[in-house]
């Protein structure tokens, strides 16, 4: 029995041509810009709380503050935490900075 060892990087499955310098279809790009337009749009309505957000969603779950939407950034270790705690956190599609950092 062979052993499972992978291609080196510079070995090519004949006929796979890379893709990066493609055009992206027309319904990516429309749905990219849907998903863009939704996010910015859920967070007009929410708060930035930076890199205490872990904090302020603890806070907020265990009854400690009031609840409203926040956003602010969190470490992988962070919110695998917050998850099994049962506080939901989902990641952001597409990046965003702090308020005072944007232009």
């Amino acid at each position: 029995m062979a052993p499972a060892v992978p291609r080196k990087g510079n070995q090519r499955a004949q006929g796979m041509q890379p893709v990066a310098n493609a055009p992206m279809p027309a319904e990516v790009a429309e749905a990219l810009h849907n998903l863009a337009q939704a996010q910015a749009k859920a967070l007009q309505s929410s708060k930035w709380v930076g890199d205490k957000f872990a904090e302020e969603s603890r806070a907020i779950h265990y009854g400690e503050r009031e609840a409203e939407p926040i956003h602010g950034n969190a470490t992988p270790s962070e919110a695998k935490e917050l998850r099994e705690e049962g506080i939901a956190v989902t990641p952001l599609l597409f990046p965003v900075g702090a308020p005072n950092d944007l232009n």
